[in-house]
């Protein structure tokens, strides 16, 4: 008995078990990540889900509506577009496009931000003021303005959307990174750790690090939500994705010309989106709130 006490009591006072207790009391919050989780899947898994191939034409149902109108079919159970296309199944594919690729972009602009804003937070003078003001006009630009000007000199499609995005997100991370570890470095137990005889790395790596993986982890959930809206801004501007591409924002643009014929050509690939973004959003604002009382 009493050793299950003491590892109840180690539990509760896990700053990782705190923050999780707080996470999982938002019911918000855990809607998000278990939609989060259902779209990781549906990327991995989506061309085994699929019923039917997201190019595949079929004349005898073109503009076919969803199964819940009288004239739908179970067949096509979101309906098909103006080429006979399946949209279920090019949702499904699109998930890879829009979302799988957010997750690629992020991941390669959190490693160059962090390594840049890491250096660059643990230095001092004028090269720090420096970086300091260079990002403060970076980030001053839009990163959808940013991304369009970056495949706008590229090129359209889906490779440079993913340096076009990418390029945009990574001043931002180097800027949270590049504050927070400064921040840290104004700290007394980082004083008290170079006292003790530690070089720079052991304090960055040892000391820092520790305490700015919050504002990572937070930064990483804004901008897969921003970059999800690139990447479909992107395909609805033909400046992404180009046809026959399923990615959502292209399928948007595409359902432009039926839209007051076949509405659901354009609100599917809409309300996917707007799903996606919003179980993104949840899960960040979960994560902000659970880990205000670690960091403070």
């Amino acid at each position: 008995m009493p050793r299950i006490k003491i590892y109840q009591e180690d539990h509760i006072a896990s700053p990782m078990w705190r923050m999780w207790q707080t996470f999982s009391a938002n019911p918000f919050a855990v809607i998000g990540l278990w939609a989060v989780i259902f779209l990781l899947i549906l990327t991995i898994f989506a061309p085994f889900i699929a019923p039917y191939s997201a190019e595949m034409q079929d004349q005898q149902v073109l503009l076919l509506p969803p199964s819940w109108d009288p004239a739908g079919t179970v067949e096509h159970f979101l309906g098909t577009d103006d080429l006979g296309r399946d949209i279920f199944s090019r949702i499904l594919h699109g998930v890879q496009l829009t979302f799988g690729m957010s997750l690629l972009i992020v991941a390669a602009s959190l490693i160059f931000g962090f390594v840049i804003g890491s250096l660059s937070g643990m230095m001092h003078g004028i090269k720090s003021s420096v970086l300091s003001h260079l990002l403060d006009a970076l980030l001053s630009i839009p990163s959808l303005l940013m991304a369009i000007l970056v495949v706008a000199v590229m090129g359209p499609g889906l490779n440079n959307v993913f340096w076009g995005v990418g390029i945009a997100m990574v001043p931002q991370f180097v800027r949270a990174i590049h504050l927070a570890v400064h921040e840290e470095l104004q700290k007394e137990y980082v004083t008290a750790a170079k006292l003790d005889g530690a070089n720079s790395l052991q304090v960055f790596w040892y000391v820092i690090m520790p305490n700015v993986w919050d504002v990572v982890i937070i930064q990483v959930t804004m901008a897969i939500s921003a970059a999800i809206l690139d990447i479909a801004a992107l395909g609805f501007l033909n400046l992404g994705a180009q046809a026959p591409s399923p990615e959502w924002g292209a399928m948007v643009a595409q359902g432009l010309d039926n839209l007051l014929l076949a509405p659901w050509t354009v609100t599917i690939p809409g309300v996917a989106i707007l799903f996606t973004v919003l179980s993104v959003n949840l899960v960040g604002d979960g994560l902000r709130s659970a880990l205000a009382p670690i960091r403070n």
